[in-house]
């Protein structure tokens, strides 16, 4: 949806920015918790420098999908205490983004004050994600098919960001940031 575009551009803005496919990523590098986390539930996922192996997880979930809970049920809480120390680190802000990919997925919206929705055309959605490395039209539609569909989304957020092209994108990235804090000025 250009959900990363748009993150980049509220950290252009000084807005600080908590990305949680990044915090994943930490958690599953090498010395992050996630190797002693799934050591046991996914071993073929744990890499020899003690990493963990997104393709193997992939892989063993494809296999195993009942596997995907069990990952998350030990993953989910390693990301909220990342997530816990960013907000700790930024306390005195007055706006931080916390970009979740699946906030209405996993009930998320309790974590924050206002929700925006990065949305773009079904058809660019599919072409963004289908250029992506290792990603086909299989996985794709899987991981569609366990997310909100887009109008849902939309009807239920505060703020609509539309990223068919970077000037609409920034200009509702401004726009947003514009409401929030005439909003506060105001509380």
């Amino acid at each position: 949806m250009g959900k990363t575009t748009t993150a980049r551009m509220f950290a252009e803005l000084g807005v600080p920015v908590w990305d949680a496919d990044a915090a994943v990523h930490r958690i599953y590098a090498a010395g992050g918790d996630g190797a002693r986390a799934l050591s046991d539930i996914a071993p073929d996922a744990i890499e020899e420098d003690g990493g963990v192996s997104r393709a193997a997880l992939r892989t063993a979930i494809a296999d195993n999908p009942d596997l995907l809970y069990r990952i998350e049920a030990r993953i989910h809480p390693l990301v909220a205490e990342d997530r816990a120390a960013f907000l700790a680190e930024h306390e005195g802000e007055d706006i931080v983004v916390l970009d979740i990919p699946l906030l209405f997925e996993t009930g998320g919206t309790g974590l924050v004050d206002k929700v925006a929705v990065v949305s773009t055309s079904a058809e660019e959605q599919r072409r963004r994600v289908l250029e992506r490395p290792g990603m086909d039209a299989e996985t794709f539609e899987r991981l569609l098919a366990r997310q909100v569909p887009d109008a849902e989304k939309r009807a239920r957020a505060d703020f609509i960001i539309r990223t068919d092209d970077l000037a609409t994108a920034r200009s509702d990235v401004e726009h947003l940031l514009r409401e929030i804090r005439a909003g506060k000025d105001h509380a």
